[in-house]
């Protein structure tokens, strides 16, 4: 998806209030009027706005988002039941959510369930002969061994304490705006002297999961770690990092191979026993790929674990 970056730079602000509140309140009521005064706009000019800049309707987004954070909660949490889940997201009935995560994935919860999520990489919806949206499972390296080893081979992977965090950021919405984003926030950052700062480090926070998110739709936070934090300066806004635990791990990437190493990485932790906290992962950037003799990102790739 093309975010259409003529719009009025206050309605990315306002709006991307409005995501944050509804990622933070999925198991909560949620409708037009309430959201709207989130984003201090009009009903009706809220809908307008937030379907230029999302390419869904208010409705629409909500209810993908529920489902696909309920379609987490299945690779995660074994314990909670799928009726549970249903009551939780505010669907009317069981046969209700699961009509509607079938829809959505091509299978009903309790196949989802069943699935290894350390076998599968992503999710992806393709289209059948009838029409219907269903969903190929691809596979990055036949088997768990193997995925292992290439991490071994190409990563330092450790758990740690990562201090605190001051971020300066910029929203957007899909892969393909991601250099967009840097764009952005390079040419804010660039007259203040941060990008010369020795100890600059750029960041990329994830708020979806590709695992459950097609890349169109993934919402991301393009980030730079300052000493001290910012006030509001319109489309670049202040973040925090709080102190936490994190899986690290470091590694010297081409472009293709991000996808891998992320899968690898959840596969390292479920595999060594440790939990995922209920907070975003996160990439920490250390150069510029394009300067680098082999293309390669040298990065930090973050979960944070309870």
């Amino acid at each position: 998806m093309v975010v259409n970056f003529s719009l009025n730079k206050e309605y990315f602000i306002r709006i991307n209030k409005a995501l944050t509140y509804i990622d933070e309140h999925l198991d909560s009521q949620l409708n037009l009027p309430l959201l709207a005064e989130v984003a201090s706009y009009s009903p009706y000019h809220f809908h307008r706005v937030f379907k230029e800049i999302t390419k869904e309707t208010i409705n629409q987004y909500i209810q993908r988002k529920r489902i696909e954070k309920a379609a987490s909660i299945l690779l995660r949490k074994q314990e909670i039941s799928i009726s549970e889940l249903s009551l939780m997201y505010g669907f009317n009935s069981n046969s209700a959510f699961t009509r509607l995560f079938k829809n959505f994935y091509g299978i009903s919860p309790s196949e989802f369930r069943k699935l290894s999520p350390s076998k599968f990489s992503k999710i992806s919806k393709v289209k059948s002969k009838n029409g219907q949206v269903s969903v190929s499972f691809e596979e990055y390296i036949c088997n768990l061994e193997n995925q292992m080893n290439w991490i071994i081979m190409n990563s330092e992977i450790s758990v740690k304490e990562l201090d605190k965090m001051n971020l300066a950021y910029t929203p957007i919405i899909g892969v393909s705006n991601i250099g967009l984003g840097f764009q952005k926030l390079i040419a804010w950052a660039q007259p203040k002297g941060f990008m010369d700062l020795p100890e600059t480090q750029m960041l990329v926070i994830y708020h979806n999961s590709f695992k459950i998110t097609t890349p169109d739709k993934i919402r991301m936070s393009i980030a730079i770690k300052l000493k001290e934090p910012i006030n509001s300066t319109g489309e670049i806004m202040p973040k925090i990092i709080e102190k936490g635990k994190c899986v690290v791990g470091r590694f010297e990437l081409l472009q293709s191979e991000f996808e891998q190493a992320w899968t690898g990485l959840f596969i390292w932790l479920n595999e060594k026993g440790y939990h995922t906290a209920n907070k975003d992962s996160f990439t920490i950037l250390y150069n510029d790929y394009r300067q680098h003799p082999e293309k390669k990102s040298i990065v930090d790739l973050c979960i944070p674990i309870s």
